[in-house]
This record gives C-alpha cells, structure tokens and sequence, in this order.
C-alpha cells in the first residue's frame, strides 16, 4: 500500500498559467515623474517645441546638441540609477531634459535612453506630455521593426518616414518633404503612445520612423530632420487624412 505522506504527488494537470491566476496579483508600479534640476523650477514646462529622441541615430546626434542646459530628468522607478555617471553620457539608463533657446523659440529635447515595456508606455506619454509638458508642437524620433513594415526591406536600405496627428495635417506641416508611413505598416512601443497622447490633448506632432542600420548614415539623415525641425520649415501642402490612425499602440 503506497504512503501518501512519503509518495510523489501526481503531476499538475493545470498549466503554468493556469496556477497563476490563483496567485496574487503583483503590486502595481509606481508612477513615471519628472524630476527638475533646480528646486524653483516651473512645475508645468510650456515650449514652442518638445522634440523626443528614441531611435539610436537621434539619441546620438540630440546627446552632442549644443549649446543646451539640463533642466531635468523624467523618472521611471523600475529603472535603476546605479552606474550612471554624475555628467549625462549616452552610456546611462535615463531620460535627461534638456532646454535649448532658438531665436524667440523655447525647445526642449527629451532623450530616451532605456527601453521602456509596452504595459509602461501610457504612463509615460501621459506624464511627458500633458501633465509636466505643455508644448505647442511635438516631433518624435523613432525607428520602425522590419516585422512591422508592409514590403521587403534589407539592411541596406535607409528611409525615414513620417505619420501626424489631425491637427498637425491641418496647417503646414514642419517636415513636409518626408513621405508618409505606407499603409499596411505599424507603428508600436513609447513612439506610438506619445503620438496617440498628442492627439488626445488635440497637439500638432509627427512621428519620423526611420530604418537606418548603418551609425553613419542614421547620423546624417537624423541631423538633417533634426536641422529642419529647428529651422521650423512650414511651407507646403499637408498629408492626406488617416494616416495617423496606423498608429499600433501598445497597453498600460
């Protein structure tokens, strides 16, 4: 006669997933925050521009902008500080904030270096644009995944295109020489959220996906955008309605 103390139990005839729903749930994650350099800073930042950097040839080219001043930090508390260094190097897992002065303008750059989760990415582009920044216009950098591109595309191809909120289609446009994301084609992740925040709150944005693989040239088209953005060329017809509606947008 077996032992049912000593004796192995039989296998589960649940799966993993289903042993977990009896599990309880994780707490949730503290909410992303901006954290200002100065103590008296605003609490509400309005420029004329917020350009946000998140594809690799932006980061490296908005990281050697100058001059500019650091004025702060968005926050995102699962990600760990330890091991940044003390002055903002491309090396650091963070999001500096930094303002420029163009003429009469206000611009403020936002640099994304870490990977954010698609269960992250509304928090973010709710706190980022809305709560903490209040710009008149938005200009995302951000690349496209091959999985998510209608058509054939090697590495030795380099583009950038663009997609725009309602808004930004109904006056000039600021990049009006860049083609429009081909329908079919998706969009996903924290560029996507920030676009769909900006449509939400009724703000002119475009978001530039690019596929560059190349450090180079993803160097040089990216300047050339980013030169064009400052220089605020608004002459031009607009796009043809919808498309920002290709936007894929990730949870959270």
């Amino acid at each position: 006669m077996e032992d049912v103390l000593t004796e192995l139990p039989p296998p589960s005839r649940f799966f993993l997933e289903d042993l977990n729903n009896f599990a309880p749930p994780a707490p949730p994650l503290p909410s992303p925050f901006i954290l200002h350099s100065t103590p008296n800073s605003k609490t509400v930042i309005r420029p004329s521009l917020l350009i946000i950097a998140i594809s690799t040839p932006s980061l490296h080219l908005l990281h050697h902008l100058s001059p500019k001043t650091l004025i702060g930090a968005l926050i995102l508390p699962e990600i760990p500080s330890s091991g940044n260094s003390v002055n903002p190097s491309l090396k650091d897992k963070s999001c500096n904030l930094y303002a420029i002065s163009h003429g009469s303008e206000s611009i403020v750059l936002a640099n994304f270096q870490y990977s954010v989760s698609s269960e992250r990415t509304h928090s973010i582009a709710k706190t980022l644009i809305g709560q903490n920044i209040i710009p008149q216009r938005v200009v995302i950098f951000d690349s496209v995944q091959s999985r998510n591109f209608r058509g054939r595309i090697s590495t030795d191809d380099t583009f950038v295109m663009k997609l725009e909120t309602s808004r930004e289609r109904k006056g000039a446009p600021l990049l009006k020489s860049l083609s429009y994301f081909p329908s079919g084609s998706v969009v996903e992740g924290l560029g996507a959220a920030l676009l769909g925040r900006c449509q939400m709150m009724n703000i002119k944005a475009t978001l530039c996906v690019s596929w560059i693989r190349r450090t180079a040239a993803g160097r040089r088209h990216s300047g050339r955008w980013i030169r064009r953005t400052r220089g605020r060329g608004e002459k031009g017809v607009c796009g043809d309605g919808g498309r920002w509606r290709r936007v894929m947008v990730g949870g959270g």
